[in-house]
Formats: C-alpha cells, sequence, structure tokens
C-alpha cells in the first residue's frame, strides 16, 4: 500500500504512521476477507476524520497499490500452458478490488478457476482456503504445487499435503518447475 500512499502522504514518519494506524495490512485483511469495501472505509473516515482524503484514495485507487509484474512470471505461466499442465490459483483479494483487477491481467484466462478469498469468505493461511481449492479444482493436495510468497501460506499449504514452491524470483522458480519436469 506504500506505493499509493507514498504519493499523498510526502512525510516519511506519517506515512510509516498512517500505513501501521490507519490503513494497515490487517485493515486491508477484512476486504480480502469478504467485508464490503464501501462498509470499510466509512468506518475507517468515521475514526480518522483527518484522513478522510486518503482513506478514501484507497478505495479509489486500489490497484496503484499493487507493483509491477515480477519479470519472468507471466512467461512461465505460458510456458506451463502450452505444456497442459492444468492452472489454477487461490488468491487473497477482496470482491471489489479483485473485479478492478482481473479484467488488467490476462495471463489469468489461462487459469482453470481462481479461489478468490474475498468471494470465498476465507483468506490464506486458514487451511478452509486449501480444503475448498482441493474440492473445486478436483485434485488431492498431492497432485498439487502450491507456490506463494508469503512463508506462513507455504507453510499452511505444506502442512496440509501440497507440494510447495516459496517464490522470490522467476529464476528460481523456472528451476524448481523444470526440476519437476513440468516445463523443458
Amino acid at each position: 500500500m506504500r506505493l499509493l500512499f507514498a504519493k499523498l502522504i510526502h512525510d516519511a514518519e506519517e506515512l510509516d504512521w498512517f500505513l501501521a494506524n490507519v490503513v494497515t495490512e490487517e485493515w486491508h485483511m477484512e476486504h480480502d476477507s469478504g467485508r464490503p469495501i464501501a462498509a470499510m472505509v466509512a468506518e475507517r473516515i468515521a475514526l480518522f476524520p483527518d484522513y478522510a482524503e486518503q482513506i478514501s484514495a484507497y478505495h479509489r485507487r486500489f490497484l496503484e497499490t499493487i507493483p509491477a509484474r515480477v519479470p519472468g512470471t507471466v512467461e512461465l505461466v505460458e510456458r506451463l500452458h502450452s505444456r497442459n499442465v492444468p492452472l489454477f490459483a487461490i488468491t487473497n483479494f477482496g470482491t471489489d478490488f479483485w473485479a478492478e483487477y482481473r479484467p488488467t491481467e490476462p495471463a489469468f484466462d489461462l487459469f482453470i478457476d481462481i479461489v478468490v478469498s474475498g468471494h470465498e469468505r476465507m483468506v490464506k493461511p486458514d487451511p478452509a482456503i486449501f480444503h475448498l481449492a482441493e474440492k473445486r479444482f478436483g485434485r488431492p493436495a498431492s497432485a498439487m504445487l502450491f507456490i506463494d510468497d508469503n512463508a506462513a501460506n507455504i507453510a499452511a499449504a505444506h502442512q496440509l499435503g501440497w507440494h510447495t514452491h516459496h517464490f522470490t524470483d522467476a529464476a528460481r522458480l523456472e528451476a524448481e518447475l523444470t526440476t519437476r519436469g513440468l516445463i523443458a
């Protein structure tokens, strides 16, 4: 969220305070868990009226909080797809924001199914979302490779029997996919 709010709050200390107390990751996760964004924003503005403009910007300009694609990742998705590897996803994303973001990423057209936390009202690393994904994707955990940049999500999936890869960069992921015989 720093990407957006650094444009709106120029004092570094105030920005850090704002992100730690007003528009926090924990608060954002409420939307990922299924709470409607309009209600969340109204409540937050009531608590922090001096930041009404910035809190409103979170709703209006959310796409500006998303960093650029990690170089090489879309190409890996395309390579997997070209080899007929079934692609699925689990994402922590609020329903309102997913509706805005999804059309901006054509690579998602290559996925058979995507479990969106806001639609399901459960978020990673909750085991329930992984169980739901297994059911929706029609595959047992042992047949799937879960790739994520969040260590807690990786630990949860691993504990449930999923194969996992803790994503740090496309080169390491490419090596893993090659070792597993998923790409050549």
